[in-house]
């Protein structure tokens, strides 16, 4: 049984800090998303699509470097933000909303495959009996993609466990404030003798995602004998 220094402890908590609120941010926007991608006719959908999955096309780093250039102090969000005294850059922030950017394309194509998947037949029964789109969304759209919606969270939450890319422009590598998991594993690699160290963070890191796969799996049973689903 290894053991690790208090630095590394850190990395491990903040890995699951930052994913776990990457996913539950970017969930209602995900819902919304998807719902808009298969039940409302938007103009320029196509372009809407591409956008969302963009994300998945370019390299971690340009995404973390055009946050960079959005969040900046000469960029006139960053102004506005300095104005209410609030920094983004380099701090845990940065590293949760470059988590939720990469991972946001994974969570709302899984959405979108589970609503696209839903049997029209409910959505017509529900429009016959009266109610109205968000009742329908409520009881109907939503717990028929319920395994869909969690798969879309594991997927997010594992990718944000990894994410390195982006997070290294925008929240930098700072022990015990933004440093993760990944990025720990790089200052090893690149310090004479922590080879070891770095090969004990990747053993947590397949744990963690291990278990996590493993509670989806389970869920996902649960989800599967109740009925209608």
């Amino acid at each position: 049984m290894f053991s690790l220094p208090p630095q590394d402890m850190q990395a491990i908590w903040l890995s699951a800090k930052v994913a776990s609120a990457a996913t539950v941010i970017s969930l209602p926007f995900g819902l919304g998303a998807a719902y808009c991608m298969v039940f409302v006719r938007l103009p320029g959908k196509a372009f809407f699509e591409g956008l969302i999955n963009l994300p998945l096309v370019l390299p971690p780093v340009v995404v973390g470097y055009l946050l960079l250039l959005l969040l900046g102090r000469s960029s006139w969000l960053g102004q506005l933000l300095q104005t209410m005294h609030i920094r983004i850059i380099f701090t845990i922030s940065a590293a949760i909303i470059a988590s939720s950017v990469i991972g946001f394309p994974l969570l709302v194509r899984s959405i979108r495959i589970g609503m696209e998947n839903i049997d029209e037949h409910y959505l017509q029964a529900s429009r016959t009996l009266g109610a109205r789109w968000w009742d329908t969304l409520l009881t109907v759209i939503l717990p028929l993609s319920g395994r869909a919606i969690l798969a879309g969270m594991t997927l997010m939450f594992a990718r944000s466990l990894g994410e390195f890319g982006a997070t290294i422009i925008l929240a930098g590598n700072i022990p015990g404030v933004t440093q993760t998991i990944p990025l720990a594993i790089y200052d090893y690699t690149n310090t004479p003798g922590g080879d070891s160290m770095a090969l004990s963070l990747c053993l947590v890191s397949i744990a963690l995602s291990f278990a996590v796969l493993l509670v989806n799996e389970a869920a996902s049973r649960k989800l599967r004998q109740v009925p209608g689903r």
